[in-house]
């Protein structure tokens, strides 16, 4: 059988005092008739990147208002999650090969995980292009009802990774996609539901964290505290673009000699391409004892990664591909204005000018960034509408709310 993913008992009545006690009720209303239902998520990992921090909550949310929701990770070897990285990138337009060796291994492990795939469900939810041939291969019979969940803007593909999996992707029931316009060409359901990512406010990484203690915890990793600091949070892969906020804080560095950099990433078991585009990274810092580049295997976890948002001056997203970037709403709730790219799901977030700034290239996001150094006020106020922003749209109560709401959907109940 997949790995089951073993998750916290959370409550619902916790979040009241950050959203409300009427939308606790709201949420318990809309889930009753949904009492008992079978639903289980299927994902690529249980750990790093946006997808696993999400299902930590949401399945035990499910679970308190009385879902019997579960979650269970696939199978995969290196070579399986070469091809799906590449997938990745290939499915929001990077022009890489994608050979039938490529494609039969793909073939081959959804072959293999849809055998170990067992019990009997009302709802499927797979997650993204790795186990994307799970319906195929198991014939749908586990649960009368399969969604496919897609965190990435496929808007744009690169047609012989889409040509792949549109006939896979077209099998489902329901499309989940965080952006209307990232549903790829040709491709229809029977239900599309638009569901943008959301953030738990209570997990350890958005946790309220006093300013002191948050200070103590980034100075262990070698940051002076009492210089300004640029922070980028990020997995280290090209569609983030360090290099570029590398580029960006050398322009600013130019005028504000006493900057810092630090790029904090984390290492997913299903991403093996991340240790190439950190040692570029690296590379691409030479010798500045300014640019600090760490990740989870420096000790870098949740804890660590809440206080350097809290710490940092000015928080950059400089994406030039994003299916949503959960970080920028992780600062954002911070109380940070974020200079963010104008791409994906980032203007969804930062409304550019009053809860931060929307920027096209490494001038633009130096300029931003310095402004925020020389206005502080500013910054800060910018930085009080960014988190009522996310109070509103991007907390983790939003998204049970859209998911429950689609399970009604699906079942008639």
């Amino acid at each position: 059988m997949l790995q089951v993913v073993p998750v916290k008992q959370i409550h619902l009545d916790a979040y009241a005092p950050i959203v409300g006690a009427a939308t606790v009720e709201e949420l318990r209303e809309l889930a009753r008739p949904l009492n008992g239902l079978r639903v289980v998520h299927v994902n690529a990992t249980a750990f790093g990147g946006g997808v696993a921090e999400i299902l930590q909550t949401l399945v035990p949310l499910s679970v308190d208002v009385g879902l019997e929701a579960t979650w269970q990770v696939i199978e995969g070897s290196d070579d399986f999650f070469n091809v799906t990285k590449a997938m990745h990138n290939g499915l929001q337009g990077m022009d890489i090969p994608f050979t039938p060796e490529m494609q039969r291994i793909w073939q081959e492990y959804n072959r293999r995980n849809a055998e170990k795939f067992e019990g009997t469900y009302d709802i499927v939810i797979v997650h993204d292009p790795q186990p994307a041939g799970l319906l195929h291969y198991t014939g749908g019979k586990h649960a009368p009802h399969w969604a496919w969940r897609c965190h990435i803007d496929t808007s744009e593909p690169n047609p012989v990774y889409w040509d792949f999996l549109a006939p896979y992707i077209s099998e489902y029931e329901a499309g989940i996609f965080t952006l209307k316009e990232y549903v790829g060409p040709g491709v229809t359901f029977r239900h599309l539901a638009i569901i943008p990512p959301t953030i738990d406010p209570l997990s350890p990484k958005n946790a309220d964290m006093p300013l002191e203690e948050a200070k103590a915890i980034v100075q262990k990793f070698g940051i002076d505290v009492n210089r300004p600091l640029l922070l980028q949070v990020s997995r280290f892969d090209p569609w983030k673009d360090p290099l570029g906020v590398i580029d960006c804080y050398r322009l600013v560095k130019k005028e504000r000699p006493d900057v810092q950099l630090a790029l904090v990433g984390s290492m997913a078991s299903d991403d093996p391409e991340g240790w190439i585009y950190y040692d570029r990274t690296v590379r691409h810092a030479g010798e500045d004892f300014d640019i600090h580049i760490l990740h989870n295997f420096h000790g870098v976890g949740s804890r660590e990664v809440n206080a350097f948002q809290r710490v940092a001056d000015v928080v950059i997203q400089k994406s030039l591909r994003e299916g949503f970037g959960l970080v920028v709403a992780e600062a954002m709730w911070k109380g940070k204005p974020v200079v963010g790219g104008k791409v994906g799901g980032i203007p969804l977030q930062i409304v550019d000018g009053e809860t931060g700034f929307l920027v096209e290239s490494v001038e633009e996001c130096a300029d931003r960034a310095l402004y925020l150094l020389q206005h502080p006020q500013e910054a800060r106020r910018m930085g009080q509408a960014a988190r009522e922003r996310v109070r509103r749209h991007f907390l983790i109560t939003r998204h049970l709310r859209d998911y429950l709401h689609l399970f009604r959907e699906l079942t008639g109940l």
